[in-house]
């Protein structure tokens, strides 16, 4: 090869790389960062926690992701990157700021046996839809009285907040932080400084949050309800739960 040619080759390999860095930069830009960090524990890291868990990581926060055998979740860590670890249940709620619980609702008696003194006073954002198909009889009581208030009964003491149940975890892959209106997230809970803080989470992942009221009135956006699964803005959602 003369000077030349190998000139004109250096000329584009530096071009090819100076562009790569530049896509690089600006995929690392598109997600805005927080400007207050927290740490955020996951009991449940499957499809739901371990997207929030992403978007939240790539947001700033610091997240844990937790199983039974953490060793599973090394994958999951190394694809999130250095913001995220794996541990057992227990770590991950000794390290939280808030606790992001997203498990089969049958697993609800055992979560509150084994942890509910450590959630007692923790933030927790309960994103698990109970399913009498899947989880049985423990799922009637808790779509008859609302998700949001039977997860409540198993864990006393926990700030519970319902959130980022209402949407299937690949909407939330596909539409976080998207241009023009972003798809609305609601939020329910009686505890105005989780929701407070709830909602700045929301907004971090790359969603607007809707706050509906009350615990009670989490039902309204529960797995039973008309509105599930369905990805709207926050006008349309404020216009189909008749909220101001």
């Amino acid at each position: 090869m003369n000077n030349m040619g190998a000139r004109i080759i250096g000329l584009f390999l530096g071009v090819v790389v100076a562009t790569a860095a530049t896509q690089s930069v600006v995929g690392a830009q598109a997600i805005p960062q927080t400007s207050r960090p927290m740490k955020i524990g996951f009991i449940g890291s499957g499809n739901i926690g371990g997207t929030i868990g992403e978007l939240l990581a790539k947001a700033g926060h610091e997240v844990f992701f937790s199983s039974r055998n953490p060793d599973n979740l090394k994958p999951l860590v190394a694809r999130v990157g250095s913001r995220a670890r794996a541990g057992t249940p227990k770590e991950a709620i000794a390290f939280a700021d808030v606790v992001f619980l997203g498990v089969p609702y049958s697993s609800m008696p055992q979560i509150g046996q084994d942890y509910a003194a450590a959630l007692k006073g923790k933030i927790v954002l309960d994103a698990g839809n109970p399913s009498v198909r899947r989880d049985g009889q423990i799922a009637e009581a808790a779509v008859a009285k609302g998700a949001g208030l039977a997860t409540a009964e198993h864990l006393p003491g926990a700030r519970i907040v319902r959130a980022f149940n209402q949407l299937n975890f690949k909407v939330f892959l596909s539409e976080a932080h998207r241009a023009g209106d972003r798809v609305a997230v609601p939020l329910a809970s009686d505890d105005k400084e989780a929701l407070t803080v709830a909602s700045r989470l929301v907004t971090d992942a790359g969603f607007e949050p809707v706050v509906v009221g009350p615990l009670a009135a989490g039902k309204s956006f529960d797995s039973s309800q008309p509105i599930f699964l369905k990805a709207m803005t926050a006008r349309e959602l404020r216009a189909a739960l008749k909220l101001p």
